[in-house]
């Protein structure tokens, strides 16, 4: 799995402050933005923050680029639907030399690891026989297990990151978009450090959420602001 920050919106936290204390500021965002100390900046924020009045984080963005992760992870990804995706596709890209993400617990037993690699490895021969006889690589793909590997790029905006964070840093989440979630968490952090703070799994912020599906086993309590 590869994770990296692509791009984000410039001054993040900068940017958000000056969006919201528009509505009350009789100058414009651009010369707010310019003007602004930082000890401004930092209440601006922790208003918005604490009041959960968050649609002002909508104006600062993040890009990541996410490689080797599997099909299965990104149909979970891309129900996330306040964001941008672009994957690569099954339908114009065909492969010759596979590659298949095998979960943990598969790869710790080795019978279960090479059942689940021959069963890939079949599929996979049977989608070469299709394109070798003619067919089309958007009818060969159908044969591709959710296990093959791909690469898709992410926007979302720092309330919808936010939004993200808290459902898939939880230790229920699957692994594997858990890993990709604190990976991008890890990334953004230092990027926005105040808005960042407290992001991840809810049990940072107070009671874990998942009611008697709860972990047992909360994250630490984060700093308050």
């Amino acid at each position: 799995m590869d994770v990296r920050l692509l791009y984000h919106t410039p001054e993040p936290e900068r940017a958000i402050a000056a969006a919201a204390r528009l509505c009350y500021a009789p100058i414009g965002a651009a010369e707010l933005m310019e003007k602004m100390s930082e000890e401004a900046v930092g209440t601006v924020l922790k208003t918005v923050i604490t009041s959960g009045h968050t649609s002002t984080l909508e104006h600062a963005s993040y890009t990541f680029a996410i490689d080797g992760v599997s099909r299965a992870m990104t149909h979970q990804l891309v129900r996330h639907r306040l964001a941008s995706y672009n994957q690569q596709s099954q339908r114009y890209v065909s492969y010759d030399d596979p590659a298949f993400v095998v979960p943990p617990e598969v790869e710790a037993d080795p019978e279960a690891r090479q059942l689940f690699l021959q069963a890939c490895a079949d599929a996979f021969l049977a989608y070469r026989a299709l394109l070798d006889g003619g067919f089309k690589a958007e009818d060969a793909r159908y044969l591709l297990p959710n296990a093959m590997e791909t690469k898709i790029v992410v926007t979302m905006n720092v309330r919808e990151l936010l939004h993200f964070f808290e459902l898939r840093s939880c230790k229920r989440a699957q692994w594997e978009i858990r890993d990709v979630a604190l990976r991008m968490l890890e990334l953004a952090a230092p990027t926005a450090p105040y808005i960042f703070m407290d992001a991840g799994a809810a049990c940072r912020r107070g009671p874990c959420t998942e009611g008697t599906m709860t972990c047992g086993d909360p994250y630490p309590k984060a700093s308050k602001r």
